[in-house]
């Protein structure tokens, strides 16, 4: 669980940069289209594949910190068993079976990308989308293994 929880830490820490990146590549796009009326559709392109890929690969990081959003009208009354209840039972019965779904309906739709070694319909944009598309399963797996640690930790709170 400890290597789980250290790989979505790295992963979300990399994404930091990532998002970094983003931003410098937002304003170099801006500066070329508004002071020197230039543009390049591969550059404005890997803003939205930089987001894309931060938004799929930073969910498991954002709910091993908490982050993500929750209806909590009755977890924040409940006391540690009761929310190690709620997060097992969540884990298992609502996320596992989400995150299978999603790898497993994404998966010919990255296959067909990869056999025709998919790229943008745009002239003169990125090569390599199939690589984006690989995001979703990805995404998954990494949400996955997350819901896998808290289902342990909630497990180790009922257990005490």
């Amino acid at each position: 669980m400890r290597m789980i929880a250290r790989s979505i830490e790295w992963v979300g820490r990399t994404l930091a940069w990532l998002m970094l990146a983003m931003v410098i590549v937002t304003v170099v796009v801006v500066i070329a289209r508004y002071l020197f009326d230039a543009g390049w559709i591969a550059l404005q392109e890997s803003v939205t594949w930089l987001h894309g890929v931060a938004l799929m690969l930073g969910l498991a990081y954002t709910l091993k910190h908490d982050a993500h959003v929750r209806v909590d009208v009755l977890y924040r009354r409940f006391g540690e068993r009761g929310r190690a209840w709620v997060d097992l039972v969540g884990t298992v019965v609502l996320l596992l079976p989400l995150c299978a779904y999603v790898a497993w309906s994404s998966w010919d739709y990255v296959a067909a990308s990869w056999s025709v070694g998919e790229r943008s319909r745009e002239a003169g944009g990125l090569p390599g989308l199939f690589l984006l598309k690989t995001a979703i399963p990805v995404a998954a797996a990494l949400l996955a293994l997350q819901g896998i640690t808290m289902a342990a930790a909630a497990l180790r709170v009922l257990r005490r």
